[in-house]
């Protein structure tokens, strides 16, 4: 009797966990990016949307300015891809969608990297609470820029 409750416990557990067997990420493990993220500063803004995970699939969208004029834009997706590996795919103004390979995971961060793109190569997104930081750098860390919002 004490194995089979165990085993119950064990499938359980395992059911509720979002991690695959493999130990592989999974979209739902990255839902803490979804939402409205904004920032302004100095007369300049910039906002970032996320949609909640569904389907293997979260969408983005970026947007930044200053004042009421915008002045750039970027269409942004998280998917999960054939292989079973979470890529972030980022199309900044419109261009083709570039794709980066998720490297490394915690409860709060992830970065997705593409080595053979020329910049970003790394894109890094941490969270603090109600502040979502996004830092590109390229290969190897070199010209790190980083954007934090604050949850809207």
């Amino acid at each position: 009797m004490k194995h089979l409750i165990a085993m119950v416990l064990a499938c359980v557990s395992a059911a509720a966990s979002p991690a695959k067997a493999d130990g592989a990420v999974t979209i739902d493990q990255l839902a803490w990016i979804g939402g409205t993220w904004v920032a302004e500063r100095d007369g300049r803004w910039t906002e970032e949307h996320w949609t909640a995970p569904r389907g293997g699939l979260m969408l983005g969208v970026n947007r930044n300015g200053a004042g009421d004029l915008a002045r750039g834009f970027e269409f942004l997706r998280i998917q999960t891809g054939a292989d079973g590996v979470v890529t972030y795919w980022a199309a900044p103004a419109g261009q083709a969608p570039v794709p980066f390979r998720l490297t490394a995971s915690s409860a709060d961060s992830v970065t997705f990297e593409n080595p053979q793109h020329d910049y970003p190569a790394i894109i890094t997104y941490r969270r603090d609470g109600d502040r979502l930081q996004a830092t590109i750098a390229g290969p190897g860390g070199v010209r790190p820029m980083s954007w934090t919002w604050q949850r809207r």
